[in-house]
């Protein structure tokens, strides 16, 4: 074979090997967003207040501060192959938990679900994340990265979409006044959703474990001998990316889970809980063109001012939702998933860059950072509970500016990776 044709060949197979890859984001992105019509259900199923009810989301995003470290080093000892098809069943296993919850109609139990569910989700992110970035030039690993995270949006937009027709109709949201029989119907919605997830995550596993042999990249191959994922905090870029990691997911997490809730509100849309699931994919589908135009603009400019500048708007316009009503304050909040797009993957790639950790470790440590799912929205539930809904962006607010000064720091010449 021609040097020219084995580079073809390689190229094809990396090719491939991205595909499948980023088909694993579009799966998390899909079960993710599925969370945002679920905090509305269980809060009337279970009548529960704002903060309890976004323990749905402390639950799943928990499992990142559990899961991410112990994650890494098992990415580290077994592939990215064997970790993506481990971390699959795992998510199917939670969706299972679901209908002996409902059944039982236990929300502790649902909150098993969601950790479990989650825990699969940590274990495919810290193994897919640098999976997708090492498979081409390293110059395009921003590209990339975002191109498959465009995906992964497009799994939260169509989620809220589905997960709304199914979820948030009739059942306890219908006019209907028997109270037993419209909670026996939701909790009936929730086991279908979750049961539809899992046959698809199956055969999904199915898909992968044929073609496992395209998942390996040299430098993330098992290796005998690794560093402890505990070793992402000798470097500070790794350290000062996990908190912007934080605070993004914190933000982002926080402002889809109570934009349901917040548009049903007399004051700003007053509409139906159904129709604000609809709208909610709209959040959802700024991120999603907003990825798939930053894979464009990241060609052209550097990942470090279009970060800041995205953190900056995100910002201004949680203040302005914070202020405003009626259509002005829907439109903002909306809006925000737009310049929410590229900022998981600029995180992720600019300190994947700087840190002066292996890989494995470092993508540990910001898979931890997830964690920011967890606490900021119950700050934010709290918040609600106590002075409502609008002033609640104020919290995500201070969380995009803080991820403004991160992304300006990395305007430093990356040789400053050198010691950090």
């Amino acid at each position: 074979m021609s040097q020219s044709a084995s580079r073809s060949s390689f190229a094809f197979t990396q090719s491939l090997a991205f595909t499948y890859v980023t088909s694993l984001f579009f799966a998390w992105g899909f079960v993710t967003a599925t969370l945002d019509p679920l905090v509305p259900l269980v809060r009337s199923v279970f009548t529960l207040s704002y903060s309890e009810s976004l323990l749905t989301q402390f639950a799943f995003f928990m499992s990142y501060g559990v899961i991410s470290l112990p994650a890494a080093g098992f990415v580290a000892r077994r592939g990215s192959a064997a970790s993506i098809i481990i971390a699959l069943l795992c998510m199917v296993a939670g969706c299972l938990i679901f209908p002996l919850a409902t059944s039982l109609r236990a929300y502790p139990l649902v909150l098993l679900a969601l950790f479990v569910l989650g825990s699969g989700i940590t274990l495919l992110q810290v193994a897919a994340n640098p999976l997708a970035a090492a498979l081409g030039p390293p110059e395009h690993s921003h590209l990339r990265l975002t191109l498959s995270q465009a995906f992964n949006s497009l799994g939260t937009v169509l989620a809220p979409i589905i997960g709304s027709v199914v979820m948030l109709r009739g059942g306890v949201f219908s006019a209907s006044q028997d109270d037993e029989a419209n909670r026996l119907e939701s909790l009936k919605h929730v086991d279908q959703s979750f049961l539809l997830v899992a046959l698809a995550i199956l055969f999904l596993v199915f898909g992968l474990w044929r073609v496992r042999g395209l998942l390996v990249v040299d430098g993330l191959a098992p290796r005998d001998r690794i560093s402890s994922p505990l070793a992402a905090f000798k470097s500070r870029w790794a350290v000062a990316g996990a908190v912007g990691i934080f605070l993004y997911v914190g933000a982002e997490v926080s402002v889809g889970s109570v934009i349901i809730n917040f548009l049903i509100q007399p004051q700003i849309l007053g509409v139906a809980p159904e129709r604000a699931g609809f709208l909610l994919s709209f959040y959802w589908l700024g991120a999603m063109v907003g990825r798939f135009a930053g894979s464009l603009l990241l060609t052209r400019f550097r990942a470090g001012p279009l970060l800041t500048g995205a953190a900056l708007v995100a910002g201004l316009l949680c203040v302005t939702v914070s202020q405003a009503s009626g259509e002005l304050a829907a439109a903002a909040v909306l809006s925000v998933g737009l310049f929410n797009s590229i900022m998981f993957p600029t995180l992720f790639t600019l300190t994947l860059e700087r840190s002066s950790v292996p890989a494995p470790a470092t993508s540990g440590l910001l898979c931890v950072a997830i964690v920011g799912g967890a606490i900021l929205p119950q700050l934010v539930g709290r918040v609600a509970d106590v002075a409502g809904l609008s002033v609640t962006f104020l919290v995500p607010a201070l969380a995009y500016f803080g991820i403004a000064l991160f992304a300006a720091a990395t305007s430093r010449p990356i040789a400053l990776k050198r010691g950090v």
